[in-house]
């Protein structure tokens, strides 16, 4: 019997990309009930006319709301805290905006699950979180240090997170975009064309979540390892995909963006834990004792876990990433 058998999953945040491929995963497993919490009638109900399942439940609410919270709350065994505002430019001109939903609705979403004893709780980060740029990464980075906060008090409450990187193909990223751009015969828009990140398709990100909830200790951080790519390789690689003669129009970097992403930076990177596919990055349990922190020091090291050190995908083999993705071979057809 697995841990999941019988047992009630909440996914904040569950009508977008991640949350709309977690349902997709659990929808013919063991568990009891998933629920899926957002504040966007629209879309939950346009994805409980493509599941038709009973077995998913829809709650209309928001993070920054903790009553909406504590509703959806009630019976749950474990939470995947998604929810967020993701779009950088959106949240450089509205950062309070980022920090109500990525830091309070986080925290309200925490104190709920604590409240109600939920078995685990995995809070969804980013890479734009280490050496964070950007209002969007800054919250994030906040986020993570309030979930952490919180795990050294939920003792029958395992919190955990997660870091990743570009998720291919996820709403509102560079890979639709590029492909509307080669079907409507428009010149494809890069910023830089030795700008790397990190390339992870959603089934990725799945699976990291479902290994810190299966696996992590609470107030531990977990990474995936991942391959990365230029953009002007992902280009080329959707061009010859496509067999498409679009011009490159290079823009220049845009307000808020890194020319590379890092997943660990150097001082986790000292204390992190190589599971093999995963690093894990462990919290510090110490209590306030300011003797520790500030007469007991570690080495930190020189090395970093950036899109521009980890494996670079060539061309040939960004294409044969793209092609596991659906809206790549939706268009192939």
């Amino acid at each position: 019997m697995s841990i999941y058998t019988g047992k009630t999953l909440l996914v904040t945040g569950g009508t977008g990309s991640f949350g709309s491929t977690v349902v997709d995963h659990f929808l013919n497993s063991d568990l009891a009930e998933i629920r899926v919490f957002s504040r966007d009638e629209k879309k939950q109900d346009d994805m409980r006319r493509i599941v038709k399942s009973d077995k998913v439940k829809f709650y209309i609410g928001d993070v920054r709301d903790p009553r909406s919270v504590d509703t959806a709350m009630g019976g749950v065994d474990y939470v995947f805290s998604a929810a967020a505002l993701k779009q950088v430019p959106s949240c450089e001109f509205f950062p309070m905006e980022a920090v109500k939903t990525n830091v309070l609705g986080t925290e309200n979403v925490l104190l709920s699950a604590v409240k109600h004893n939920v078995k685990s709780v995995v809070v969804l980060s980013t890479d734009k979180a280490a050496y964070p740029i950007n209002a969007m990464g800054i919250s994030k980075a906040m986020m993570e240090k309030v979930a952490i906060a919180a795990s050294r008090n939920a003792s029958n409450t395992k919190i955990t997170c997660t870091r990743y990187g570009n998720v291919l193909a996820s709403r509102g990223s560079v890979v639709p975009l590029f492909i509307e751009q080669i079907l409507q015969g428009k010149p494809l828009t890069i910023t830089n064309p030795k700008m790397s990140r990190f390339l992870m398709t959603l089934a990725d990100s799945v699976d990291l979540v479902l290994f810190a909830l299966e696996n992590g200790q609470s107030g531990d951080l977990y990474v995936q390892k991942a391959p990365a790519c230029y953009i002007a390789d992902l280009a080329q690689a959707l061009k010859e995909l496509f067999n498409a003669d679009n011009e490159i129009n290079i823009i220049g970097t845009r307000h808020g963006e890194k020319l590379y992403e890092t997943l660990l930076t150097r001082e986790e990177y000292a204390k992190c834990e190589d599971l093999g596919n995963y690093f894990r990055v462990p919290a510090d349990h110490r209590d306030l004792n300011y003797g520790l922190y500030f007469a007991e020091g570690q080495q930190v090291e020189e090395r970093e876990y950036n899109s521009h050190n980890t494996e670079i995908l060539n061309v040939e083999g960004i294409k044969k990433l793209l092609l596991k993705l659906p809206i790549v071979q939706e268009v192939l057809k």
